[in-house]
C-alpha cells in the first residue's frame, strides 16, 4: 500500500471543477514527477495531496487513513511542502525562515536543540544559501528566495516531500543543482518525493515514476523510459517531436519538431480536409 494516495477525488475551487474521479498512488521511495500542460490540474493535485485543498468528493490517504483525520503537526512531521508561491513574513532573515522548518518537531517536552541547529545549517549548505543566513529574505533575488524556501522544506526532514515547481526563477545551473539535490534525497536518504515540473526533459531525466496529466485526468504513468514517447507528447502537449536517448543518462530526450516542419504539417492537414468539413 502506498503511504500517500488520492482515491476517486473531485478537486474544485468554489464551483470550478478541476478534476473528477481522480485516483493516484505515489510509489513509496520514489521520485515521482507530475507533468502536463498549463491548467491541467498538476498543482491542484499536489495541493490536495498536501492537505492544502480538501476534495469535494473522495479521499486523500496518508498511511491508509484520511489525511484530514490527523492533527496538523503530525502531518507536518510526515509530509513537507514547497508551494508554488510562498510569501515570507516582513523583516525575517534567511536563517530564521529556514529554522521554521523545525517547528513541527518542537513541543512542550522538546525545545530547540543542537540537532535542530545542525539540520538548519546543513539544509542551508545543501541549497547554497548558507552565506545568506543573516540577510533579509525580502531583499534577495527570486532565485535566491526559491532556494531559501527549499532549504526550509529540507529542514523539516519529512519522509515525504512535495515540491510545486521547485525550479521556478532559477537559472539552468541552479535548476540542475536543485534537481540533483532532490535525486540525492531520494537515492541516499530514501525519501519519497513528488514534484510538479514544467520541463519534460528534466522530468524524464530525474523521475523514477512519471505521471502525465491532461484536463484533470491521468493520461499515463510509469517509468519515464516506458511513458515518454512522441505519441504521448503530442497527445498531452499537442507538440510534434522526436524522442531520442539522452547521451548523458540514457533517459528519453524530447526534441521538438522544427518550426517549419510543424507549420508545413499544419498547412498540409488543412489542405486535405474532406469536402464540406468546417475550417479549423
Amino acid at each position: 500500500m502506498s503511504r500517500l494516495a488520492a482515491e476517486s477525488v473531485t478537486l474544485a475551487y468554489d464551483r470550478r471543477v478541476i478534476a473528477e474521479d481522480l485516483s493516484v498512488a505515489v510509489p513509496d521511495n520514489s521520485f515521482t514527477v507530475i507533468v502536463g500542460p498549463n491548467a491541467c490540474g498538476k498543482s491542484t493535485l499536489l495541493r490536495a495531496l498536501s492537505r492544502m485543498l480538501k476534495p469535494t468528493a473522495g479521499s486523500v490517504l496518508l498511511d491508509g487513513s484520511a489525511i484530514d483525520s490527523y492533527p496538523a503537526k503530525q502531518v507536518a512531521r510526515t509530509l513537507g511542502l514547497l508551494p508554488q508561491s510562498s510569501v515570507a513574513p516582513d523583516g525575517i532573515t534567511v536563517g530564521d525562515l529556514v529554522a521554521r522548518g523545525r517547528h513541527p518537531h518542537q513541543g512542550l517536552l522538546r525545545q530547540w536543540s543542537r540537532e535542530d541547529e545542525r539540520i538548519v545549517v546543513e539544509s542551508m549548505a545543501a541549497t547554497g544559501v548558507d552565506a545568506l543566513a543573516e540577510r533579509y529574505v525580502d531583499e534577495l533575488s527570486g532565485g535566491q528566495r526559491q532556494r531559501v524556501w527549499i532549504a526550509m522544506a529540507l529542514a523539516q526532514q519529512t519522509p515525504l516531500l512535495l515540491l510545486d515547481e521547485p525550479t521556478t526563477y532559477l537559472d539552468i545551473q541552479h535548476q540542475i543543482e536543485v534537481l540533483d539535490l532532490c535525486a540525492e534525497l531520494h537515492e541516499e536518504q530514501g525519501r519519497t518525493l513528488v514534484a510538479v515540473l514544467h520541463d519534460l526533459n528534466h522530468a524524464a531525466r530525474y523521475a523514477t515514476h512519471l505521471i502525465a496529466m491532461r484536463d484533470g485526468r491521468v493520461v499515463a504513468e510509469g517509468a519515464p523510459t516506458d511513458v515518454v514517447t512522441a505519441e504521448l507528447v503530442e497527445r498531452v502537449f499537442g507538440l510534434r517531436c522526436q524522442v531520442i536517448e539522452d547521451p548523458e543518462t540514457g533517459t528519453p530526450l524530447v526534441v521538438p519538431a522544427a518550426r517549419r516542419s510543424r507549420t508545413a504539417t499544419a498547412a498540409t492537414a488543412g489542405a486535405v480536409r474532406p469536402a464540406g468539413s468546417p475550417a479549423p
